[in-house]
């Protein structure tokens, strides 16, 4: 595992030393950032079930501004801090909580321009669009959301606030995505800027 390109570039990752988590594949991973690139420079990233934390690492080392990671595993966290450590880059924060209790208060570096949620494939979906439905009040407008599934899982089910653009497919792994639409405020007077 390490990551792909970027300031930190070549860098190798930890995996913990328990097994149970599911790397996202370099090919699933470079295809991803690829299409994301015009979103990196200064955002604000959220990784949810953050595990080795190489997504939201990966995004710091292409120039995102910051990366908080949320991940309840101590397995995983040893990873993660000893990852961040040997990427080198600034702009990290780890929440150290169950995603759920973590998304229910205030998270640092909140409003995210992109979020990361890669749940174990085993996470009941319901769980998923719950998950959803709480990241709301942390997104900035026209956040990215990518949420990593077993290809036979079911799609999830997305707020209203969402608009959702094409999944895709990288072997087993099906990558779904969404982006945050804020829903103009009724009582705000209407932007007469350009008349």
């Amino acid at each position: 595992m390490r990551i792909i390109a970027g300031a930190a570039r070549g860098r190798r990752l930890r995996a913990p030393a328990r097994g149970g988590l599911r790397p996202t594949s370099d090919r699933a991973k470079e295809a991803l950032f690829s299409s994301l690139m015009p979103l990196l420079p200064d955002a604000s990233v959220l990784d949810l079930f953050a595990g080795t934390g190489a997504l939201g690492l990966e995004a710091l080392s292409r120039s995102a501004a910051q990366v908080t990671f949320v991940e309840r595993s101590r397995s995983a966290l040893d990873a993660l801090r000893h990852n961040i450590e040997v990427v080198g880059l600034a702009g990290t924060h780890v929440v150290a909580d169950e995603v759920g209790r973590a998304l229910a208060g205030a998270l640092p570096a909140a409003p995210f321009d992109l979020v990361f949620i890669d749940p174990p494939y085993d996470l009941d979906a319901t769980e998923v669009d719950q998950v959803l439905t709480a990241l709301v009040r942390h997104l900035a407008d026209h956040a990215i959301i990518v949420v990593e599934r077993d290809g036979r899982a079911p799609a999830p089910t997305w707020p209203e606030a969402f608009e959702v653009l094409r999944p895709r497919r990288y072997g087993s792994t099906m990558l779904h995505r969404g982006e945050y639409v804020r829903e103009p405020d009724p009582t705000s007077p209407p932007d007469r800027s350009g008349e």
